[in-house]
């Protein structure tokens, strides 16, 4: 990708800026009922649920954590305890970002402004994006769009809200499924995976590359 300088910069948060600790917070929470050499693929299959519970109407997070939770306690065959999906919920505004993010960050806002785009309410997203140290435009929930991502109704919000069309904004995130595969479909020419190892990349979406988000400054020119 050629340099370009966007009208806007928008992200996910969760695992693109902020550190995603779902993962994390499985293995202690079902370290007592599931075996050490199965955990990766219980927390695959919580994935794939988080995942599931988001592609239809519109709920509240906590519903949408609460179901993943029950739906992989069902398929593992697994005590559900009703507190498990309260204890991730209110953990999430408590995440911070991965280290690489603040100062790339709060360089590129001196000169574009930054946009997020999260899967979050909006209880829970003031208290990441204050933990960013970065100076935003913007941050839209699925609570305000009525829709998570992948659903397109997601990013149409954001555009309705911005005034913006697809080919102006720089699109960054850390997850295919969820961001850059719905942005290549909805008409963002322009976008930026983070390979934090997290999940599948293609090369079909044509987007740039980076390690971390040390790497966005050089894209825009800066």
């Amino acid at each position: 990708m050629t340099q370009f300088k966007p009208k806007y910069i928008t992200f996910d948060c969760y695992g693109t800026l902020t550190r995603f600790r779902m993962a994390d917070m499985a293995r202690e929470m079902f370290a007592d009922r599931i075996n050490p050499d199965q955990m990766e693929q219980f927390i695959k299959d919580f994935a794939a649920y988080r995942l599931d519970e988001v592609l239809g109407a519109w709920k509240p997070y906590e519903h949408v954590i609460y179901n993943a939770v029950e739906r992989s306690c069902r398929r593992w065959k697994i005590e559900f305890r009703q507190q498990d999906p309260r204890t991730i919920y209110e953990a999430v505004p408590t995440w911070g970002p991965h280290p690489d993010v603040a100062e790339p960050l709060k360089r590129i806002a001196k000169e574009i402004p930054l946009v997020i785009l999260s899967n979050a309410n909006n209880q829970q997203l003031p208290h990441n994006v204050k933990l960013l140290e970065a100076p935003f435009h913007a941050a839209y929930t699925a609570e305000d769009a009525q829709a998570y991502k992948p659903r397109l109704q997601a990013f149409e919000y954001m555009f309705d809200r911005l005034g913006c069309n697809p080919e102006d904004v720089l699109h960054v995130s850390s997850s295919l499924r969820y961001d850059l595969m719905s942005a290549h479909d909805i008409g963002i020419k322009n976008t930026v995976f983070v390979d934090r190892g997290h999940g599948p990349s293609s090369p079909y979406y044509d987007y740039h590359v980076i390690k971390d988000i040390s790497g966005l400054p050089g894209i825009v020119g800066l």
